[in-house]
């Protein structure tokens, strides 16, 4: 089999839920260091990895934990909670040999870049990895949505968001065992059975900028590789 990569650039989300593995909070040692190895892999067929991360393992805006909260103040936090697994992620990188960097839409110089796109793109073309913290630095955007505008920046050629399913399906697989596993969807398709694959604003920006997404499972090993091979992984949401 060909082990040439469909993908010379990725955007990949990473949820901060996806770092805690079978603890109810914060980071899992292994499970970051497993999510790694997958990374690793890509990175081994020349393919260049830009990483947006989440924070709902520590703290997110629209959690019960942030109850009563101004929203705003609620969502900064979130960003901070980002800035975090952005760090212990280039941690678990810098274990395995893997050159990365990060930047952050929030300003913390003492532990983080600044976000500069033009640099963020020098560094995908030395073959670092750039994780990117802190989302859009603004209030009420989701990470999904930082996850998009940033592989529109960053000129990646898909956008793949890892999940703890291995893709989208006709109803919740785990409550309906005959649930059926989309190989492929439009945009408009996902809108129209409003199957929610990413938050309305991330979507539609994919939509608009014909940015294509592939969905699947982070805890599946190899499944990442298999997606950036053009392999029938996942779902591949399209225009």
């Amino acid at each position: 089999m060909s082990q040439a990569p469909k993908y010379k650039r990725i955007l990949l989300k990473l949820s901060g839920e996806a770092l805690m593995g079978e603890d109810s909070y914060g980071i899992n040692r292994v499970t970051i260091d497993r999510i790694v190895g997958e990374i690793k892999a890509v990175l081994d067929l020349g393919v260049q990895v830009g990483v947006v991360i989440g924070g709902g393992n520590i703290f997110r805006g629209v959690a019960p934990a942030a109850a009563g909260m101004d929203r705003a103040t609620a969502d900064y936090m979130g960003m901070l909670a980002t800035v975090m697994n952005a760090l212990a992620l280039q941690d678990a990188m810098k274990r395995a040999g893997i050159v990365s960097r990060v930047q952050s839409a929030l300003t913390i110089q003492q532990v983080a870049e600044p976000y500069v796109r033009g640099k963020a793109i020098r560094y995908l073309e030395e073959n670092k990895v750039v994780i990117f913290g802190a989302g859009t630095g603004n209030p009420f955007f989701t990470t999904d949505t930082a996850a998009a505008l940033r592989g529109m920046e960053m000129g990646a050629d898909i956008v793949l968001k890892a999940t703890k399913v291995d893709g989208v399906y006709t109803d919740d697989p785990k409550k309906n065992p005959d649930a059926v596993r989309y190989q492929t969807l439009t945009f408009d398709e996902a809108i129209g059975r409003n199957l929610k694959v990413m938050d309305a604003t991330a979507f539609a920006l994919c939509r608009d900028q014909n940015m294509n997404l592939s969905v699947f499972s982070i805890f599946k090993a190899g499944a990442l590789k298999r997606v950036v091979l053009g392999e029938d992984e996942g779902t591949l949401v399209h225009c």
